[in-house]
């Protein structure tokens, strides 16, 4: 394409450089140290820019190679981090090694190392190397990817990979959407398009499990649903929305006036791994005419196996689904994504044309992610999926994540046959949540509650692992969620045997 779209591309990258480089012809005479001179006081040479990349790449590895033998978390309050950190901006610079070499030691080792193959709290992430590099090689590139006249190939890669997505979780050829920050933007441009659906009512309410994550309710307050009309539903005893209560709330709510713009059901909630009944999901929305979004922002990519694809059975009939490449297909921060089960929904909800814009219109075939988010500034985050994929394959990661949900279910085994620990949940999508609770202890919940609460610390503090807690019916429990890729069961087993030791020791004190 040419003309107003662009120009012709040059021969080869050789070409292009020599057009940049030579000074001849142009009239312009430079010696070396005029060149110098005139060089940015923003810009490096280009052997400084080598050896500080070089410099980071050697720094990144070590810390990779090294990362079991660390701590999982290593932080630090404010009182202690302010005296390091706090500096008034130098007016004058100091070499990049130094300041490249300070960050390594002093900020970014204070922090969770989320990676980390004994990091079992929240929703872990573990990036893949060739993700790391894209991430770097977009950066050095400074893609701006909101239009297809911005960033063609770029734009093109996203749609590649969002049809990987599509074909995995098994949506029509009308589905597609785009990358996010994570499941909180994805909800939020979701919401949007719920909303749009629905005609843009003035009491719109929204539903979702009593077990939802917080980024949904926030989602919805953003697109103007009153916080008193977030419905949440109560949960099964398996931690699934109970249908009659969604009914019931659906039902007294229409009556009341409200209209309801989206139902939410968890693919993997957070606490539990549980995952809601969508088939019945699916054939409520449908009846009832509301937009049927699924939270599956850890959860999703476990169509990629067999049981996976099982235990989300009816998800490829959402209107919408939000999930995060950066927790299970093992990408950096920010990885997030949005499919829409007919696009031009999320394109009617957002697309706007203003004139400084008209050159980026190109016409059909030629989406501006723009249109289809929050988002106009936006970078080139596929191209770490496209990366990552293309140097593993889709088996190694259909390996990684089965091997999650198998060393989930190992701790569930292991804790049922000891003599210390109780099951709280039954393993689910590599979540499992059980508690120290000797067989026939006596113990009150509240003893049980101060035992477990000084085992997590102890934990933590002795650099053992990085776990979490939450309550299950009330009850304090701990909880494991294993995704990374590098976690094997000696690192599991050795976490519940230690669990088991130092309940042991406050037992005895």
């Amino acid at each position: 394409m040419r003309g107003v779209h662009g120009v012709e591309n040059a021969e080869n990258d050789d070409a292009c450089s020599g057009a940049f480089s030579s000074h001849e012809g142009n009239g312009i005479e430079m010696t070396a140290s005029a060149e110098d001179a005139e060089r940015s006081q923003l810009e490096l040479s280009p052997e400084e820019m080598l050896a500080l990349a070089s410099r980071a790449s050697e720094l990144l590895v070590a810390r990779i190679s090294g990362l079991s033998a660390d701590p999982p978390w290593r932080g630090g309050t404010r009182e202690e981090l302010e005296p390091l950190l706090r500096s008034a901006a130098p007016e004058q610079g100091r070499p990049a090694r130094e300041v490249l070499d300070f960050a390594a030691r002093e900020i970014l080792p204070r922090a969770s190392r989320v990676d980390h193959p004994r990091f079992f709290a929240f929703v872990p992430s573990c990036a893949t190397w060739p993700g790391v590099l894209a991430d770097y090689m977009s950066s050095g590139y400074n893609v701006f990817q909101g239009t297809w006249l911005g960033a063609g190939a770029p734009s093109l890669i996203e749609l590649v990979v969002l049809d990987w997505f599509r074909e995995w979780v098994g949506y029509p050829e009308t589905a597609s959407g785009l990358f996010t920050s994570g499941g909180s933007a994805a909800s939020l441009d979701a919401f949007v398009a719920a909303r749009e659906a629905a005609g843009g009512p003035e009491r719109p309410s929204v539903y979702m499990s009593d077990q939802s994550h917080t980024a949904l309710s926030r989602a919805a307050h953003i697109v103007g649903v009153r916080p008193e009309y977030v419905r949440k539903v109560k949960s099964d005893g398996r931690f699934r929305m109970d249908m009659a209560e969604l009914a019931r709330a659906v039902a007294e709510d229409r009556a009341d006036g409200l209209t309801p713009i989206a139902v939410c059901a968890n693919a993997g909630a957070t606490n539990t791994g549980a995952v809601d009944p969508m088939p019945e999901l699916a054939d409520f929305c449908e009846a009832e005419s509301i937009w049927f979004h699924v939270d599956a922002a850890y959860g999703g990519f476990a169509v990629l196996t067999e049981q996976g694809k099982a235990l989300l059975r009816g998800m490829e009939r959402a209107d919408s689904i939000a999930m995060d490449a950066h927790k299970w297909l093992f990408q950096p921060f920010e990885a997030g994504c949005l499919m829409v089960k007919d696009v031009r929904r999320l394109e009617s909800a957002f697309s706007v044309e203003p004139e400084y814009l008209q050159d980026t219109q190109w016409g059909p075939g030629h989406p501006n992610f723009g249109d289809r988010g929050l988002q106009l500034s936006r970078s080139f985050r596929a191209l770490k999926v496209w990366m990552s994929i293309q140097t593993f394959g889709v088996a190694a990661f259909r390996r990684a994540v089965a091997k999650g949900m198998e060393l989930a279910e190992r701790a569930e085994v292991y804790a049922i046959e000891s003599e210390l620990l109780q099951v709280a949940n039954p393993a689910s999508m590599g979540v499992v949540c059980f508690r120290f609770n000797p067989r026939d202890s006596g113990l009150s919940n509240e003893e049980l509650e101060a035992i477990n609460k000084a085992v997590q610390a102890k934990v933590i503090s002795t650099g053992t692992a990085m776990t979490s807690s939450t309550r299950l019916r009330g009850l304090y429990s701990l909880r494991f969620c294993i995704l990374n890729h590098n976690t094997e069961w000696t690192h599991v087993r050795e976490t519940l045997e230690a669990i088991e030791r130092f309940g042991q020791e406050e037992l005895a004190n």
